[in-house]
């Protein structure tokens, strides 16, 4: 087979060639805060955890939403009698994995893509079934995989119209990795008819597993303590940010302070090293910010608060019944509405939201969040949210209504998994 894809042979024999460079790029990648330096082995295949005894599924998603989306499978495939790996490749999946994995399941780092890192990992683990998040479609990693005959699913797959196009210009390339998985399960129609475009053999429609995942924790602890500090002041989050979007925070800011002269808005960027930047910024346009990575606390004298600290959405989210999401005005394809959505908040979002369409357009239907194009429009939403607490009310439990209707994915996936389990069964008698 590998004869007649001559671009997926080079990409083996490049990949096998680069292996004795990987330690030189991984100390690079530390260098810049994109690696665990306790961790490193881990990224060349070496175990940092025994393989526990019995059978194991190891489940694949790139970074925090993609890993995050395959929790709901934990339990189901516990229950079944699985041993759960989850790999997934940035240091911040890792931080997040940690505090919400359910027992039973652990964490490691996924291997670059290199035959002898992927062979090494896969001599180790030994799984009994591969499940991979949406579009992790690496190409050592699936031939590495179905060469060894194990069953491989591509869960929560989607395929935008872009990377379609993409694709489209290397149809033997991608069609030769497609023809290897197993079973693709879908999020929509439109991602299942572009997959079955491009080769893939086997495609279902099950739905979108971020629906399904439970709500970030929280310290209830921290959560006393910030609820009595901001007390009943009007309270917006601006969540993920992207640069240009706290630019775009601050100036409604300054404008709503003439209205609700206590406002408290609180920005959490996407990338929290980010948080001195857009200190600076904000210093510069006139306004004493507080940085949470500090040690600030929001008291009455803070009015832009800046929470540039890992994990902790979920405490922020909480605090406030209005969410401005951030990727979707300044940047490109919007981040994940489901989370506030679920905890009672009112959504705001800008019009770049193609890489969670199907969420957006449920929530905007159903009147549960409020598309809004600049600092003027987002103003006006926000001065529309806080003077009228029953609109506010309304929005934010439509927008969980609609979200819980989205949900029952993970239970589409198990049904179209039960031939595995069943051949696995007969196997062991």
């Amino acid at each position: 087979m590998m004869d007649r894809l001559p671009l997926l042979a080079a990409y083996r024999g490049l990949t096998a060639l680069l292996g004795p460079l990987g330690p030189a790029l991984l100390t690079w990648r530390r260098q810049r805060g994109k690696e665990d330096l306790r961790r490193m082995g881990e990224r060349m295949g070496q175990a940092s955890l025994p393989r526990p005894d019995g059978r194991v599924a190891w489940l694949h998603g790139a970074s925090v939403g993609e890993g995050l989306a395959l929790l709901p499978l934990v339990e189901q495939l516990r229950t079944r009698g699985f041993h759960i790996v989850i790999t997934t490749g940035t240091v911040t999946s890792a931080q997040v994995l940690a505090a919400r994995m359910p027992g039973g399941a652990v964490h490691q780092y996924v291997p670059l893509d290199v035959p002898k890192y992927m062979r090494r990992f896969l001599d180790h683990w030994r799984p009994d079934l591969v499940i991979i998040a949406e579009s992790e479609l690496w190409p050592n990693l699936i031939l590495e995989v179905t060469n060894r005959e194990i069953p491989l699913v591509l869960v929560n797959a989607r395929l935008s119209e872009r990377s379609f196009q993409r694709w489209q210009r290397l149809p033997g390339f991608i069609s030769g990795i497609l023809q290897r998985i197993d079973l693709c399960l879908a999020q929509t129609k439109d991602d299942a008819a572009r997959l079955m475009m491009l080769g893939a053999p086997r495609v279902q429609v099950v739905g979108n597993l971020k629906f399904d995942v439970g709500a970030p924790p929280v310290d209830a602890a921290k959560l006393a303590q910030l609820s009595g500090l901001i007390g009943p002041r009007p309270i917006w989050v601006a969540a993920s940010t992207h640069a240009g979007e706290e630019e775009i925070a601050l100036a409604v800011h300054q404008q709503l302070l003439t209205r609700f002269p206590s406002l408290l808005t609180v920005v959490v960027p996407r990338h929290a090293n980010r948080g001195p930047e857009i200190a600076a910024m904000a210093k510069a346009r006139g306004v004493l910010p507080a940085l949470r990575s500090r040690g600030d606390q929001p008291d009455r004298d803070t009015g832009f608060y800046i929470a540039d600290t890992m994990g902790e959405l979920g405490l922020f989210y909480r605090l406030s019944g209005i969410v401005f999401v951030g990727k979707s005005m300044a940047g490109r394809g919007g981040q994940n509405p489901i989370e506030p959505a679920k905890l009672g908040s009112a959504i705001l979002h800008g019009p770049n939201v193609a890489n969670f369409a199907e969420v957006y357009q449920a929530l905007d239907k159903a009147n549960g969040a409020i598309e809004v194009g600049d600092a003027d429009t987002l103003a006006r939403a926000l001065s529309l949210l806080f003077s009228d607490v029953a609109h506010l009310r309304r929005t934010a439990r439509a927008a969980g209504e609609a979200v819980d209707k989205l949900g029952g994915a993970s239970a589409n996936v198990v049904q179209a998994l039960e031939p595995y389990f069943m051949q696995m069964r007969m196997e062991r008698r």
